[in-house]
């Protein structure tokens, strides 16, 4: 077994013990999820993720088991890191190329955490029409983003390996990422709206299963007159995993633009969903007053598509990616600055946002 896939499989272990400890200790029973428990597993999750960048400062090498200066230089090669060994001293390159891949990593990370908060409207847009119930949030986002981390693996690895086979794929993703955000920016002011009965993927789901009309308590299935059917929940719970599917269209190839490492790609994406999960609970009453955040991300997505049309001459240039993470914090820093320093007077709380009484469970879908 290599070094990378025992790494891999240690990665996913602590990642499922740290989701068990969350199911099975913190949240035995069903609840409305208090801001104070959001910021305390927001807390952990990046408590965790900066541990992660520690480590790859540290001891980075052994993610992929370099023990020598040729095994370096391959690692290089292979996933194109834009750095410069110092030929005859193991010690110093090694010190360059794991600055590097914390680089790369912290940078997709927060790459990924920022598109993820565009996925948390949906999510509220999602959970609102369905008419579901706000103790049933965090069962319903923990069984989400089990699936969503699979689906990142095949994604990630399968977009790992087209971009070795076929290098143009890259300028591809850079078209379709200023396309989104240039999108994004046009359509920021469009209201959205989700339409239960007639989504897609309740009607593709209405042909294959049997759909009880009312939510069991925080069942996704039960059984009526011997007959299993699906709940309006379980429904939920796909609409959420196909909303994932189509936000990793664009934030996966984003992360590609800041490494082509996939390992680091994979590690840095995993992190920031799980933190998703945290993240939703802590913002869900304030996301709506950061009104310039869209604005922020379109230009985050066209700065990332952009850069990977002209990656060549960047590089040739000396643009590293320290100076990425500059760009990218800058951009999340002023989006969210200009939001608080100039707020929209007489806005309208999305009906996600407010703090009403729980839904009835009741409610037929």
């Amino acid at each position: 077994m290599s070094t990378e896939t025992i790494f891999f499989i240690g990665f996913l272990a602590f990642n499922a013990l740290m989701l068990a400890l969350d199911l099975g200790i913190f949240n035995k029973k069903d609840h409305a999820v208090s801001f104070r428990e959001a910021a305390v597993m927001s807390l952990i999750w990046v408590s965790c993720s900066l541990a992660f960048y520690a480590f790859l400062t540290i001891k980075g090498e052994l993610i992929h088991g370099i023990t020598n200066f040729e095994q370096l230089q391959e690692a290089v090669v292979a996933h194109k890191h834009n750095i410069q060994l110092i030929a005859g001293d193991f010690a110093a390159s090694l010190e360059v190329y794991r600055k590097n891949l914390a680089l790369e990593y912290i940078s997709g990370y927060l790459v990924e955490y920022a598109l993820s908060v565009d996925n948390i409207f949906v999510m509220v847009m999602i959970f609102t029409a369905f008419g579901v119930d706000k103790k049933y949030y965090h069962r319903v986002l923990f069984w989400g983003i089990l699936g969503a981390v699979i689906m990142r693996f095949v994604f990630i690895f399968l977009g790992a390996a087209l971009i070795n086979q076929f290098d143009w794929i890259l300028y591809v993703f850079g078209v379709f990422l200023v396309y989104t955000g240039f999108m994004m920016y046009v359509n920021r002011n469009q209201e959205e709206s989700i339409d239960p009965e007639n989504h897609k993927v309740v009607k593709l789901a209405s042909r294959f299963f049997a759909v009880h009309p009312r939510y069991e308590g925080n069942n996704f299935f039960v059984r009526i007159d011997g007959k299993r059917m699906v709940t309006p929940l379980f429904l939920v719970l796909l609409v959420i995993e196909f909303t994932d599917v189509i936000f990793a269209v664009d934030s996966i190839p984003a992360i590609f633009a800041v490494t082509r490492d996939p390992y680091i790609v994979f590690f840095s994406n995993i992190f920031a969903i799980l933190g998703l999960r945290s993240m939703f609970f802590l913002l869900v009453n304030i996301l709506y007053k950061f009104h310039y955040l869209k604005v922020g991300l379109s230009f985050l997505l066209v700065f990332i598509g952009l850069k990977m049309l002209a990656h060549h001459y960047l590089e040739s240039w000396g643009f590293t990616t320290a100076h990425s993470l500059y760009v990218i914090i800058g951009i999340l820093v002023v989006s969210v600055a200009a939001s608080l320093l100039f707020p929209v007077k007489n806005v309208q709380v999305p009906e996600g946002n407010k703090e009403p009484g729980n839904t009835r469970e009741d409610k037929e879908v």
